[in-house]
């Protein structure tokens, strides 16, 4: 098992930035597929960015160009940089080990609005 905790979130304006962490309770070296998801008020919870144990990255459509997800495998963390921030970026946002532990931490509040 692996326990995830959040940070980062907050209130900021349109056109600001976040950078959100999800710390890990032990080495995320092995952990093949990582993500960020959100769930937006009255809305379904989505996915906006996986990272695989090599780096590679997936970014949702809609968070292309604006959001960045990075890990660091010494510090056992995962990042989700959020630049150019958008009032329908109003969601909470979760870490999730995908592949091959399935676990979930419990959230941050990201609201974008002016």
């Amino acid at each position: 098992q692996v326990q995830l905790v959040e940070s980062g979130g907050g209130l900021v304006q349109p056109g600001g930035s976040l950078r959100l962490s999800c710390a890990a309770s032990r080495t995320i070296f092995s952990i093949d597929l990582m993500g960020w998801y959100r769930q937006p008020p009255g809305k379904q919870r989505e996915l906006v960015a996986t990272i695989t144990r090599r780096g590679i990255t997936y970014h949702t459509d809609s968070v292309k160009g604006r959001f960045t997800i990075s890990r660091d495998n010494v510090n056992n963390t995962f990042y989700l940089q959020m630049n150019n921030l958008k009032p329908e970026d109003t969601a909470v946002y979760y870490c999730r080990s995908i592949n091959p532990i399935n676990s979930w931490g419990r959230g941050t509040q990201v609201t974008v609005s002016s």
